[in-house]
């Protein structure tokens, strides 16, 4: 993480008061790893109580984030419909807490409206709530309604890097006044097709060097202003069909991924891109037919060139997963894959997704230490961490 960039949040906060503002401790302290030492001496008397006191080393104890409220806190939700904070979506959310959600155009209706809500979402879910904004420029904007319209990425990169640079800089200035923390972008996607095509001109151009030095500039501006990127699609979107809808498959090389889609992922990874969200392509002659979210190796990969911020899904809603598996499921596939945060445009099956994560926990299909080792992720990138006790 640039601490630079992101100031006072990116500093590991240890002070327990402030335990008290997260969205945990809004429903209580939830105790694990405890003993029954406590009613066996209420039942002994005086004496084995004064021995309850003592400090017993053998049995550790802590109180810590319940597995439900883990689960919650690795879901980045969309809120469909919601202008208000207070929303009854929003009740949902309070009462187990959330990793963060994502704002669209459907939320944002003028300025002072979008400033509200982000404050009211704060103050209900905690101050340190992750608030995401997918707003990559062109026809992918969350910020139409304010009057604010940032060029597509493909005209960005045709300018040059002096262009995406003071692109990013006003849109971080935009981000900034609204309360957003987190954008899903830039696009290092290549692809030097049709304009309209499912990338297109959501992406800076075909050739590596060029959409790395672009993408740089954009997002260098954004984390100036305070800003977590996201670099998306990994490991890029060279597959036929569009996920949205289908199965997309690519049936590039490690070797052609490496010599190509993965150049802008590896250089913005090395200048401190806090989040890389994974897309769903799916890369057979790399892995297996998986689509790339849901694939341990596309995690292995990524996790191999020192990347070590949060990795996070792309929309679990697509077709090309909705029709294989369900809200129940596809999280806890992605956690268990190697993902730290599910996102989940449809905020209003929140239910669904977390009794969906908990229940494969309580099966063995995701393994508590890789929901814990994805939550604290996900609060280390707000400065969390060191605020909510994470026990396995």
């Amino acid at each position: 993480m640039n601490t630079e960039a992101r100031g006072d949040r990116a500093r590991p906060v240890v002070i327990l008061a402030r335990i008290v503002a997260t969205t945990l401790l809004a429903v209580g302290a939830i105790a694990c790893g405890g003993s029954d030492v406590d009613d066996e001496a209420s039942d002994a008397g005086p004496a084995a109580a004064a021995a309850v006191e003592q400090p017993d080393t053998s049995a550790p104890s802590c109180d810590g984030a319940s597995l439900e409220q883990r689960a919650a806190l690795a879901l980045v939700v969309g809120l469909p419909g919601v202008t208000g904070a207070d929303d009854p979506l929003v009740d949902e959310l309070v009462a187990t807490g959330v990793g963060g959600v994502m704002l669209r155009d459907e939320n944002l209706v003028e300025l002072g409206q979008g400033q509200a809500l982000v404050r009211g979402l704060r103050e209900r879910l905690g101050p340190d709530l992750l608030v995401a904004i997918d707003e990559e420029g062109g026809r992918v904007s969350s910020l139409r309604a304010l009057g604010d319209k940032t060029p597509s990425a493909r005209r960005l990169g045709q300018a040059g890097a002096d262009a995406a640079a003071q692109a990013g800089s006003a849109l971080g200035e935009r981000l900034r006044s609204l309360g957003v923390d987190w954008i899903f972008a830039p696009v290092l996607d290549l692809d030097g097709g049709p304009a309209t095509g499912v990338i297109g001109d959501r992406s800076y151009g075909v050739d590596p060097a060029a959409v790395t030095e672009a993408a740089a500039a954009f997002a260098g501006e954004l984390r100036r202003a305070g800003v977590a990127v996201t670099l998306k699609h990994y490991p890029g979107h060279g597959g036929n069909g569009d996920p949205h809808l289908e199965v997309s498959v690519d049936d590039s090389t490690r070797e052609e991924l490496t010599g190509a889609d993965l150049v802008p992922f590896q250089a913005l990874i090395e200048s401190g891109a806090e989040a890389v969200m994974v897309g769903h392509v799916a890369y057979p002659r790399v892995w297996t037919d998986l689509p790339a979210s849901l694939e341990p190796g596309a995690y292995e990969l990524l996790r191999s060139v020192g990347f070590d911020g949060i990795a996070i899904t792309d929309a679990l809603g697509m077709g090309t997963i909705t029709t294989r598996w369900g809200f129940d499921v596809a999280p806890s596939m992605a956690l268990a894959a190697g993902a730290d945060a599910a996102l989940v445009n449809q905020g209003g099956s929140f239910r669904v997704l977390v009794d969906g994560i908990v229940a494969a926990v309580d099966r063995g299909d995701l393994s508590e230490a890789r929901l814990n080792e994805a939550v604290t992720r996900v609060l280390d990138l707000h400065g969390r961490q060191g605020t909510v006790q994470i026990c396995s």
